[in-house]
């Protein structure tokens, strides 16, 4: 199972970032925060001091097209925000 999806690239998430040293990720849904923690830790080499974790739900998405009005949903995902320790930072693109 591969816990971290990806980062959230968002202006809140980069707000986090710069005041509080939080960085936020699309993970698993099915990923407890221990297991986050352990797969930050091991994929960026940083000290993790919290996870805090939410299930963000599915917008109602509707658009009209050529074969009329459609109508669906976004799926839900489980976001995860973590705290690292001060003076120590993750670069995203060094991973791509």
């Amino acid at each position: 199972m591969e816990i971290i999806k990806k980062p959230i690239l968002t202006e809140k998430a980069s707000l986090l970032t710069e005041k509080l040293n939080r960085y936020a990720f699309k993970v698993d849904h099915r990923a407890n925060k221990i297991q986050i923690k352990q797969a930050v830790e091991e994929m960026f080499g940083v000290t993790v001091l919290a996870v805090n974790t939410a299930v963000v739900a599915g917008k109602a998405k509707s658009r009209y097209t050529k074969a009329g009005f459609v109508s669906g949903r976004a799926p839900k995902y489980k976001k995860a925000i973590i705290t690292i320790k001060d003076g120590e930072t993750i670069d995203f693109y060094s991973v791509i």
